[in-house]
C-alpha cells in the first residue's frame, strides 16, 4: 500500500512539475520579449482549454459519464464572471482581486447549475446522457441568448430583463449580442494559477475514497452499489465539481476578451473539449494537458498552410490516435514511464530498505 502511494505521490509530482516547468520558461520568455504577438495570445486560451479538459476528464475519466454540455457550464461562468467584474470596476480598482473574484463567483454559478441539471440528467447512462447533456448545453446558452442586463451610472443597481432590451441604465448583458466593453483583466499567472488549482482539485479528489468510488461505479455499478456505495451522491459530486471548474475557466475567458457572445460555446466547444480528454488518453490528466496545449498551439502552427490548415489538422488527429491505440506505442511508452518513475524511486527504494 506504502509503494503504491509513493507511486500515486511522484506520479503527481511529475504533473505538478510538467506545469511549473512550463509556466516558468513561457513567463521568461515573455518578459523578456522573446515571443511574438500570436504567440502571446495563446498563452491565456491554453490555460483555459487545460482548466476545460482536465475537469471533463473528472467526468469521462474517472467518473466514467460521457457528457457534451460542458460548454454549457462554462458559457455561465462567462456570462457571470462578466458581469461581476463590470459591476465591481469601481468598488474594485485592483484588476487581479476583481478577476479572482469573478472566477470564484462564476465558478459557483456554474455548480449551481450543474446541481440544477446533474440531479435528473445523472440517471440516465450511455448515449442517452450524452444527448441530453448536450441539449442541455445548448438550451443554457439560448437561455442567455435572451437575457438582458442593465446596470444604474450612479447606484450601481441591476435590472433584469428576458426578451426585454429596454431596461434601465447601460446595458451590461445585450441578448445575442452578448457582453460588450468588457475591461481584458485575464493575466498568464493567474491562469497558471488557476490550472494548479484544478490539479489539486482534480488529483485529490481522485486518491480520495471519493474517486476511488467514483472508479468504482465507473467499472461496476452494480458490484459498487451492492456494497453501499451511492451512484447519484459521487457521480453528481464529479460532475458539480467539474462544472464549478469549467465556469471558472469561462470567467478567465471572458476577461480575455472585449467581448463575449453566447455564439462562443456552442456544442462544437463540448467536443473540441472532449477531442482533448480522448486524444490525451481517458481518465489521464497529464495526457489532457499536452492534448490542450498541442491542439490550440497547432491550428496557429499551420496558418501559412492556408486552406490545407484543417485537413493537417485533421490527419495529425488521426495519426495520433492510430498511435496511441497501437500496443506496441503503448508498450514502448509503458517502459519509458517506468524508467522515468524508476529514476525518482530509487532513493526512496534505499531509504525504505536502510529503514526495515
Amino acid at each position: 500500500m506504502k509503494k503504491k502511494n509513493n507511486k500515486v505521490f511522484i506520479s503527481n509530482l511529475i504533473t505538478y512539475a510538467m506545469v511549473i516547468i512550463a509556466f516558468v520558461i513561457m513567463f521568461s520568455l515573455m518578459n523578456a520579449g522573446m515571443l511574438s504577438r500570436s504567440t502571446k495570445g495563446l498563452l491565456i486560451p491554453i490555460c483555459v482549454w487545460i482548466v476545460m479538459a482536465v475537469s471533463l476528464n473528472l467526468t469521462v475519466g474517472i467518473s466514467g459519464e460521457l457528457s457534451l454540455g460542458h460548454a454549457g457550464f462554462m458559457c455561465v461562468g462567462a456570462f457571470v464572471g462578466a458581469v461581476i467584474a463590470t459591476v465591481l470596476k469601481q468598488p474594485v480598482e485592483n484588476e487581479a482581486l476583481r478577476l479572482i473574484i469573478a472566477m470564484i463567483v462564476g465558478g459557483v454559478a456554474a455548480g449551481i447549475t450543474g446541481v440544477i441539471v446533474g440531479v435528473p440528467v445523472l440517471r440516465l447512462r450511455g448515449d442517452y446522457l450524452a444527448i441530453v447533456t448536450l441539449a442541455f448545453g445548448e438550451i443554457i446558452r439560448n437561455v442567455l441568448n435572451c437575457v438582458y442586463v442593465g446596470m444604474d451610472a450612479t447606484t450601481g443597481a441591476l435590472s433584469f430583463g428576458f426578451n426585454n432590451p429596454s431596461l434601465p441604465g447601460k446595458l451590461i448583458v445585450n441578448g445575442p449580442q452578448g457582453v460588450q466593453g468588457i475591461t481584458r483583466i485575464s493575466t498568464f499567472p493567474i491562469g497558471f494559477a488557476l490550472i494548479i488549482f484544478t490539479l489539486i482539485v482534480v488529483l485529490n479528489m481522485t486518491n480520495s475514497r471519493a474517486g476511488r468510488a467514483m472508479m468504482a461505479l465507473r467499472d461496476n455499478r452494480i458490484a459498487a452499489e451492492s456494497v453501499g456505495i451511492s451512484a447519484t451522491k459521487y457521480k453528481l459530486m464529479a460532475f458539480v465539481t467539474s462544472a464549478a471548474l469549467a465556469g471558472m475557466a469561462g470567467a478567465l475567458y471572458a476577461m480575455n476578451y472585449s467581448t463575449v457572445t453566447g455564439a462562443k460555446f456552442k456544442f462544437d466547444t463540448s467536443i473540441l473539449v472532449l477531442v482533448f480528454v480522448v486524444l490525451g488518453g481517458i481518465g489521464n490528466i497529464r495526457g489532457s494537458i499536452i492534448a490542450a496545449t498541442v491542439l490550440t498551439v497547432l491550428p496557429e502552427m499551420l496558418r501559412e498552410f492556408s486552406d490545407y490548415r484543417m485537413l493537417i489538422y485533421a490527419i495529425v488527429l488521426i495519426l495520433v490516435m492510430l498511435a496511441t491505440n497501437s500496443p506496441a506505442f503503448k508498450q514502448w511508452f509503458d517502459i519509458a514511464k517506468e524508467k522515468i518513475v524508476s529514476l525518482f524511486g530509487k532513493k526512496d527504494g534505499k531509504g525504505d530498505a536502510a529503514n526495515e
